[in-house]
This record gives C-alpha cells, sequence and structure tokens, in this order.
C-alpha cells in the first residue's frame, strides 16, 4: 500500500501542471471573466442612469412567488455548478493525452528500464495511473469546482446587495451544500463510467510503437466509417448509430464527465420544469444509470482493457 501511495504520488509531480494547476488556472480565468462581466455591467448601468432604488428590496419581497424562488435558487445553484462544468470538459482533454502518454512515454525516453529494475510490479504502476486519472484528477477538480463556484455566488450576491437585494435573502435560496454534495457524490459514478476510456487509452499507449493519438482515434473512427460504408452498399445491415454511440464514444468520450446524463433524461428535464430540473442535478438521480446493463458491460470492457494493458507492458520490447 505504501508503494502503491508513493507510485500516485509520483503521478502528481509529474503531472502537477495538468492535475492542479489547470484546473486552478481556468477557475480562475472564470472568475476574472464574470468579475469583468460585472464592472462592465455596473459601468454601463451607471453611464445610462439605470441604477436601482434602496426600494427594490420591498418589491423584490412582494413580488415574488414560489416558482420564482426555486427559479431564482436554481439559477444560483447553476452558477455554482457552471464552474465545476467549465473545469471538468478542460480536465477531460488533459486526462486523455494524459493517458494516451502514461505508458508510451516510459518507453519513448527508456525509463521504462529504470523502473523495471525497480522492485515494483506492473501491475501496481498501471493501477497508480488509473487512480490517478479516475479518482486523483476529478477530485483535485471537484475541489476548484466548488472554491470557485462558492468565491462566483459570493461575488454574485455582493454586487446585488450594493443595489438593495438582501445578500441573506439570496443565499437562503441557493443550495451550496446540495451541490457539493452532488458533485462530490459523483466521483465514485465517473470511476465506473470513464473505465472504457481509460482502458482503451492506456492500452493504446502500452500497444503502439508511435502515435498513440492516431491509434486511438483513427481505430474507432475508421472502423465507424467503413460500417456506415458497408450499410450504404447494403452488403451489411448494422445499426451504425448504435456503433457512434455505445462503442466509439464510450471508448473515446467517456473521460468527460456527465456523460451517464442520456438525452431522454434531457428530454424530462425540459419537460419538468424548474423543479424536476432540480431533481435532475441531485447525485441520486445520477445513480440511476447503474440500474442499466450496459454501464456494467462497459466498465467489465474497460477493466479488461486495463488488464490488457499491464500485459502489455510486462512483455512489450522496442528494442
Amino acid at each position: 500500500m505504501k508503494t502503491f501511495y508513493w507510485l500516485v504520488k509520483r503521478e502528481f509531480w509529474e503531472h502537477r501542471g495538468g492535475f492542479l494547476w489547470t484546473p486552478v488556472i481556468v477557475g480562475g480565468i472564470f472568475l476574472l471573466l464574470n468579475l469583468m462581466g460585472i464592472a462592465v455591467g455596473e459601468a454601463f448601468g451607471a453611464h445610462h442612469g439605470m441604477t436601482m432604488s434602496g426600494n427594490n428590496m420591498h418589491l423584490f419581497n412582494q413580488a415574488m412567488t414560489d416558482g420564482d424562488t426555486d427559479k431564482i435558487g436554481f439559477g444560483l445553484d447553476m452558477m455554482m455548478f457552471s464552474t465545476s462544468i467549465i473545469i471538468s470538459i478542460v480536465l477531460g482533454f488533459v486526462l486523455f493525452f494524459y493517458c494516451l502518454g502514461a505508458l508510451y512515454d516510459d518507453r519513448k525516453d527508456r525509463s521504462l528500464l529504470f523502473w523495471k529494475s525497480l522492485p515494483i510490479s506492473d501491475t501496481a504502476t498501471v493501477l497508480s495511473k488509473v487512480f490517478s486519472a479516475a479518482v486523483l484528477a476529478p477530485v483535485i477538480a471537484v475541489i476548484c469546482g466548488v472554491l470557485t463556484g462558492l468565491l462566483m455566488l459570493l461575488m454574485y450576491v455582493i454586487t446585488l446587495s450594493f443595489h438593495g437585494v438582501s445578500a441573506w435573502r439570496l443565499l437562503t435560496l441557493a443550495h451550496p451544500f446540495q451541490v457539493i454534495a452532488d458533485l462530490v457524490g459523483s466521483i465514485p459514478l465517473y470511476v465506473l463510467w470513464a473505465l472504457p476510456t481509460l482502458g482503451w487509452l492506456l492500452l493504446c499507449s502500452a500497444w503502439a510503437r508511435s502515435k498513440p493519438f492516431l491509434w486511438a482515434v483513427a481505430l474507432p473512427v475508421g472502423v465507424g466509417v467503413v460500417i456506415g460504408w458497408f450499410n450504404l452498399l447494403g452488403s451489411i445491415s448494422v445499426n451504425n448509430l448504435w456503433y457512434w454511440k455505445n462503442v466509439c464514444g464510450r471508448v473515446l468520450l467517456s473521460i468527460f464527465p456527465g456523460g451517464w446524463l442520456g438525452q431522454n433524461h434531457m428530454m424530462q428535464l425540459s419537460d419538468g420544469g424548474v423543479a424536476h430540473a432540480l431533481d435532475f442535478l441531485h447525485v441520486a438521480h445520477a445513480y440511476q444509470v447503474l440500474g442499466t446493463p450496459s454501464i456494467w458491460i462497459e466498465a467489465a470492457v474497460g477493466a479488461a482493457m486495463i488488464a490488457g494493458a499491464i500485459w502489455l507492458r510486462r512483455w512489450r520490447d522496442d528494442n
């Protein structure tokens, strides 16, 4: 266990820029852009005489109905979610290229010979990379997203308080603790969901002699193009859309969080209103995907590809 801990720490040291500084910088830029937007809005309002009077708080309390309250709370919650969404998208690209180079770079710079000279198993080495990509990096991203979201929420609440809107009133409409619980609670689901992409990228990283990116992307995309071509010729009858969604999409895009929210759920979201939207974003709703057999089959395939990556790292010789 101590060896595994140091292996994970090694991954963090070597990839601190992607794991730590990328979400920190993205969150900082997001805050800066929002602050600039607030400053521009305040300057525009002052220039055109568009100010809010002190009586607006009374009108605010009087005019809000229960439905309006839900909409305001949902907007404040989405403000916090938005920061984590942006950071997660950027982190997805970071992890994509991290996994592609995780086993390939060791062979390319010949550092693999040094690591094999140590009493460290290939299984522990590969699993440390899986843990770093599936757990360590998402945890850091969630922490950065939560802190950025809280700062942005406070920033907007303080701005509105200067215009007579009670800061405490707005904060009671938001659900920051629920948002934090939903983000933290989604990490175990992400681990399971991302296994197909993690396994495929690590397998390509362990197998490819050069240009693992081309092998990882061109192979599944090329198979999809060939299937579509044969379908057009009438030679075979294969559901091309199913392949792109459940095979190509899963092995290339599962590294991005939130993919378990399918199109049918989005249609339910648009039909259910704000109250349903709040339930839709709840982590308990997201875990309903565990009731489908496909996620378990795909996770098993991802685990098998990780096992294949371990085997290739043990026997692969580029000499």
